[in-house]
């Protein structure tokens, strides 16, 4: 459990559209911005309770489960 308010998870969009995943993420979890990026991008390792990495394929598919992080 992250303590952050609301879904935390999005393990059915894993296959899906990048883009249709992060509409969706903000959807179900207004507390949160959604940022999609290219697997294997660097980013910064803190814990933010308002952020979801999408991490999608070069088609742009999500690779792994969207978590709050």
């Amino acid at each position: 459990m992250s303590g952050c308010p609301g879904k935390n998870s999005w393990p059915e969009l894993v296959g899906k559209d990048g883009e249709g995943a992060k509409t969706t993420i903000e959807r179900e979890n207004s507390n949160v911005d959604a940022i999609v990026l290219l697997d294997g991008t660097p980013v910064t390792r803190d814990f933010r309770c308002d952020r979801v990495w999408v991490w999608v394929d070069s088609n742009g598919h999500v690779v792994r489960p969207p978590t709050i992080g």
